[in-house]
């Protein structure tokens, strides 16, 4: 069976509990990441967590809108 990474509308990626045996995080220099819950894999999509590659919850403090959703409320501005 293929991951699933499911797109929140404003917040971070996320790969299930039960996937996540099947998922290795490793940063640039080829070192595994271990998630720090075993409640699922919430990665980051803002940029402005302090837990990277991890979300911590800064999209929702800063208003962090994906790129659609961003480029939706731009073109209705216009």
């Amino acid at each position: 069976m293929p991951i699933t990474i499911k797109v929140n509308k404003t917040g971070p990626y996320f790969i299930a509990p039960e996937q996540m045996a099947e998922v290795q995080i490793v940063d640039h220099e080829g070192n595994i990441i271990q998630p720090k819950s075993a409640k699922g894999i919430k990665l980051c999509r803002c940029g402005a967590s302090s837990e990277k590659p991890f979300c911590d919850g800064t999209h929702s403090r800063i208003g962090f809108l994906a790129a659609e959703q961003a480029a939706k409320e731009f073109d209705q501005g216009k």
